[in-house]
Formats: C-alpha cells, structure tokens, sequence
C-alpha cells in the first residue's frame, strides 16, 4: 500500500532545473513538498524533516568547489539521508552526487548525449517492483556530458548505446537515473534557453528543433513512467 502525506524534500542546483512533472505527482498525492534551492543560499533540514529525498539536475560538476562551494554540504546531506535509510532518488547530476558519495567515479562520458535517446534496460530490472510498467526500451530524455560508474554494492539497471551506465539501485531506498523522465516540454525549453552552447554538433547530440519536436511525443509517456516508479519506490 503507497503512503500517503509523505513529505517530500527536493534539492534543487539552478533555476532552470526543478522537479517538473514530479511537482503535480507530489501535490496529487497530498504529499508535502519543501526545497533546498542552493543557487538562493537556502538551509538545508533536519533529516528527520523529510521521508524522500530527490536530488535534481544541473550543469555544474559533482567536484566544481570552486563555483559551488555548497557541494560539500550537499554530499554530506546526502551521505547521511543514505544511511538514514530515507528514499533517495537522483536524477543525472543528482545520481552523480549519489554515485560519488558511494564511492564510485565520476567521469567525462565518452560522448555528450542531448535530446530523446533509446534506453534499454538490463534483465535485472524484471525483478525490480520499481520497473513492472515499464517496457524493456523506452525513448528517455538526456542532457548530459558526465557519467557515473556503478557503486559498489549497487545494481546497475539500464544502459544505452551512449552511455553504458544510465541506471542503478543500491539497497531498498536508493535509486540513480542518468537520464530524465520527469521533464517536460516546458522544463525542455527552459534547458535549451540557458544551456544553448551544449547543443554543439554531436552523434548524440540532437538540434534544439528535433527536442522540442520530439518533447510533446514522448514526455508525457516518460512522465507516466515517473509517476509509477515513485509509487512503487515509496511502498
């Protein structure tokens, strides 16, 4: 049975990169909602203050202390609503910082990937809960020049042609997802507006044109797929 009134707490890096689809799943659900937004200098709760823990995008590094002094905080919180046993749900940058707290690397991916790429996932997700709606491939969202090594102890989940590691779970309340399925077509526009120099010309890389084209067929599926995986994960 889903709990219900669960109080969600999100981590957000940038303007541009908010929940998106994931807002209208928490307040149909009548789960409380609160943020950290770092780019306004907001404080951080009490871990006993939240249930699940989401930890959005964004473009800077997992390790640019310089710019982002507050990333060392971040991963503390992290590590600590980890072994807080809270669910913890990362999405790209937000699955980089998980991923580098559990001791795995973070690296430059071998190619940018931008736009609606096939990802498939791995057989071991048929015995995962959090998956049973989801087909074996789906048409995901990515905006990413980074990857994560799987942590050690994590399972790795799903994978595509342009990045050999796009998902993985560790224990019971851990989850990391390198791609997005929570954007939508308005979240879409706001990245291509303030990232623009990322759309360079790329295999993986698609024009800001075929993006947006593409937003409106397969965003509302993905968002779909979102909502049940957060279901499931807060069972």
């Amino acid at each position: 049975m889903m709990m219900a009134g669960m109080k969600v707490h999100y981590l957000q890096h940038v303007p541009f990169e908010d929940p998106a689809i994931i807002l209208s799943w928490a307040i149909s659900n009548v789960h409380t909602l609160s943020a950290t937004r770092f780019f306004s200098r907001e404080a951080l709760p009490p871990i006993d203050d939240f249930d699940l823990l989401i930890i959005m995008g964004g473009p800077m590094n997992v390790y640019d202390y310089d710019k982002y002094p507050w990333l060392r905080e971040e991963k503390k919180f992290i590590e600590q609503a980890i072994s807080s046993n809270k669910k913890v749900m990362g999405i790209c940058l937000g699955a980089q910082l998980i991923a580098d707290v559990l001791g795995a690397q973070v690296r430059k991916n071998r190619e940018p990937e931008i736009g609606w790429f096939p990802v498939n996932l791995l057989d071991v997700a048929e015995s995962k809960t959090l998956f049973k709606d989801i087909p074996e491939t789906i048409t995901a969202f990515h905006w990413h020049g980074d990857t994560f090594d799987i942590p050690q102890g994590a399972q790795r989940i799903a994978e595509n042609e342009a990045c050999e590691n796009q998902t993985f779970i560790y224990g019971n309340n851990v989850i990391g997802f390198q791609f997005h399925l929570e954007s939508t077509p308005q979240s879409i526009e706001k990245l291509i507006i303030n990232c623009p120099d990322d759309l360079v010309k790329a295999k993986f890389v698609h024009s800001a044109r075929r993006i947006l084209e593409d937003s409106g067929e397969y965003a509302p599926i993905c968002n779909n797929y979102v909502k049940n995986i957060l279901d499931e994960f807060i069972k």
